[in-house]
């Protein structure tokens, strides 16, 4: 069995299981993904949203940008980016990010138990490129601000509470968030060519307004073993973060992040990869490389976000590439599961399970048009396997 069957599995509204000793492999690494048959079958013709899909699954439009949500008053922002699901009652919320600057911020659509569009509203304004982020256990939304010195903001995903920019998470190019409910810790990624990978520690687990936040530390190679240090000024100001920690290890251009099992997969956009971090014995390796794969040509480029289904899978969204979704399975196979025909001036965007996992939601950031004012936000459905 390879060994991501025992770490891969995604956690869906509930905390995740430490399996602890039975994970650790030692410095034995399994291979990147490789190409091979999907668990869903060949993508069929475009439907009439201009989305190839395996047989079985359908898609239908949530909302555009510039225009009104469904039946509601609410106008949707702008290149939507980063998204999650939260359970509500009976029904759910998908939250989404806006990558514009100035104004960005985070809108939410509400849906009833049946799927029907019931309420869509602002989380939160004014802030800058807001590009991905990542849910917490405790149901709030971690919008990140993709700019130098950008900021974390806790936001509530009801609409009750007020946002809350978290200082102690520091100030970077931010990209996504990860929460680890095990270990009590916030991992992050960072949007710049020489970047780090940091973790969060909560003084207190759910409250994020103090705290410690450290470095990943490894060698040069694509697998390893690491170690955590110590950040000694969040704030990025004279000396920016990544420069602070001597043996920091780099990461060309960090993307979405995901954590389920005692491992976090996150994405590097500038060499088309995703790493995975064994948190059980603090090693990492490569899940996918674009480089590597065989045979034939690599089905999966521009590796953006990413997120994961109950059945262990991995669900990495392109910017650009084919304008796909690709699957990584537990054992290590990588091809498309959609594909978006008729948008190559878009990148797909705030792949999120509904609470369920029987809805799958991401976005086209630039649409059709190609413009930030042309996003579109979509809903697909079917035999998701569990």
């Amino acid at each position: 069995m390879e060994r991501r069957n025992f770490l891969r599995g995604a956690v869906i509204g509930t905390s995740a299981a430490a399996f602890g000793g039975t994970l650790m492999r030692g410095a034995a690494y399994a291979a990147p993904a490789q190409n091979g048959p999907g668990p869903y079958g060949a993508l069929g013709a475009a439907d009439a949203n201009g989305i190839q899909l395996p047989s079985g699954f359908s898609s239908r439009v949530i909302a555009r940008s510039s225009q009104k949500v469904g039946s509601t008053s609410y106008i949707w922002h702008s290149a939507p980016d980063g998204g999650a699901c939260f359970a509500d009652g009976t029904g759910w919320i998908y939250v989404s990010n806006s990558e514009i600057n100035p104004s960005g911020g985070v809108s939410a659509v509400k849906f009833n138990s049946s799927g029907t569009v019931t309420d869509a509203y602002r989380i939160l304004s004014n802030t800058r490129q807001n590009c991905a982020g990542g849910a917490t256990p405790w149901n709030t939304w971690l919008s990140c601000e993709e700019v130098s010195l950008g900021y974390v903001y806790e936001t509530d995903p009801y609409g009750v509470n007020a946002a809350i920019r978290r200082d102690a998470m520091g100030k970077f190019k931010h990209e996504a968030a990860a929460s680890d409910p095990v270990r009590k810790v916030i991992y992050l990624t960072e949007d710049e060519s020489d970047g780090c990978f940091y973790r969060f520690i909560p003084t207190t687990w759910g409250d994020l307004s103090s705290g410690t936040l450290q470095v990943l530390k490894a060698g040069t190679a694509t697998s390893g073993s690491f170690t955590w240090a110590t950040v000694p000024d969040p704030d990025g100001a004279p000396t920016l973060t990544r420069r602070q920690v001597s043996g920091a290890k780099r990461f060309n251009g960090g993307e979405g992040c995901h954590y389920a099992n005692d491992t976090i997969w996150f994405t590097t956009k500038g060499d088309n990869r995703v790493w995975q971090v064994n948190l059980a014995n603090s090693t990492y390796e490569l899940a996918y490389d674009d480089s590597l794969v065989s045979p034939g040509t690599a089905p999966l480029t521009g590796v953006d976000n990413v997120t994961g289904s109950s059945s262990g899978d991995l669900f990495v969204a392109e910017d650009g590439g084919n304008m796909e979704i690709c699957i990584i399975t537990p054992d290590d196979i990588v091809t498309p599961f959609l594909r978006i025909v008729g948008q190559a001036s878009s990148e797909i965007t705030g792949p999120a399970f509904s609470p369920d996992g029987t809805r799958l939601y991401f976005s086209s950031q630039r649409g059709t048009s190609g413009s930030s004012s042309g996003g579109i936000t979509y809903e697909v459905t079917g035999p998701f396997r569990k």
